[in-house]
């Protein structure tokens, strides 16, 4: 597999990467819809359709800047051959089917940061890794939670001085309302974000193979095949992780719900001008946590919560391994 490839097989390898992305959709579903679906805003199916519009539509807001981190910041773009990015597609899409199969709502984003990671450190060792690009994406696994859990605490506590003298009728018919706008928001920061990472890997494999000439950019075809795959991934669901994150940290009104969503949109869309990939999942939970704890501490299921952190903490580790082993395969049988 080293080397040029023949158009087939390039064409089978952009196939895998779509796929992930539309596993990645179907994954990270429940981050898009869990609150305004728990908060019983909007049945499970209309749900996912709204969300998935959004998703899809992202492109014509965000720039390319995650796409170009992934493209050439987790590992050098000299080193990418089609063994490695199969074998970072293969551990990224393994952990991801083996998290949904159990509602572990883990981090598609890590997920493929690993596998890269796995991938480049299987082929060539340390010198593969771009140090500053993995730097940034670590931090902002401890950020994006933190920072979408102090937006959330924050909107609450500003909404509830802000309707102290209403109605809990009236305030909970607004916020229903309002969920509509901020689950839109979060499902825009989510496709603006998440698509762009598999837009990145199948951008480097064309670069790799002299398709974009000397320059790397991301061309125009991809943008939209991997928000559409976005999109019909998140038409499919993720019910399994839709429960984890809807109703078993915390249960949440249509106030919480909006401050959570908005609280992580606000996160996503200010990692994604960054050119930062962040974890949606990471945002989201950091997000609910947070609206939970403004309610009371013991309004959040920690032994839940501690649970998804654990996922969070194992899942480069568990991707680079899988992504190095399947590296060393195609090697064996390739």
């Amino acid at each position: 597999m080293d080397g040029s490839l023949v158009l087939p097989l390039l064409i089978a390898l952009i196939a895998v990467a779509l796929a992930f992305d539309v596993i990645n959709g179907m994954h990270d579903a429940a981050n898009s819809i869990a609150t305004i679906v728990s908060t019983r805003v909007l049945r499970p199916h209309y749900a996912v359709a709204w969300a998935a519009f959004f998703n899809f539509i992202a492109f014509l807001v965000f720039g390319l800047h995650v796409a170009n981190t992934i493209g050439t910041g987790i590992v050098s773009a000299e080193i990418v051959d089609s063994r490695l990015i199969f074998a970072a597609l293969m551990g990224a899409i393994s952990w991801n089917l083996i998290t949904w199969y159990y509602g572990i709502p883990s981090s598609s984003s890590h997920a493929l940061i690993g596998g890269l990671v796995g991938g480049g450190l299987a082929k060539v060792g340390f010198s593969s890794i771009v140090w500053s690009g993995l730097a940034k994406t670590s931090a902002a696994i401890v950020l994006s939670p933190l920072t979408g859990f102090g937006l959330a605490l924050i909107l609450v506590l500003m909404v509830s001085w802000a309707f102290a003298r209403s109605t809990p009728y009236g305030v909970d018919l607004i916020f229903r309302t309002g969920q509509f706008l901020s689950a839109s928001l979060y499902s825009l920061g989510h496709g603006g974000n998440d698509a762009q990472k598999t837009m990145g890997i199948i951008a480097v494999l064309l670069y790799s193979q002299g398709y974009l000439g000397s320059e790397f950019y991301v061309p125009f075809w991809v943008v939209i095949a991997c928000q559409a795959g976005m999109g019909l991934g998140t038409l499919m669901g993720g019910w399994r992780i839709v429960k984890t994150m809807g109703s078993q940290i915390t249960r949440l009104t249509p106030v919480q719900g909006f401050c959570a969503e908005t609280g992580g949109a606000i996160t996503l869309f200010m990692a994604t001008g960054l050119g930062i990939p962040v974890s949606t999942t990471h945002t989201i939970t950091g997000a609910i946590i947070g609206v939970g704890a403004a309610k009371r501490v013991s309004g959040v299921r920690w032994s839940v919560a501690n649970g998804i952190v654990m996922a969070w903490i194992i899942t480069i580790p568990c991707t680079a391994a899988i992504s190095a082993l399947c590296f060393w395969a195609t090697r064996l049988f390739g």
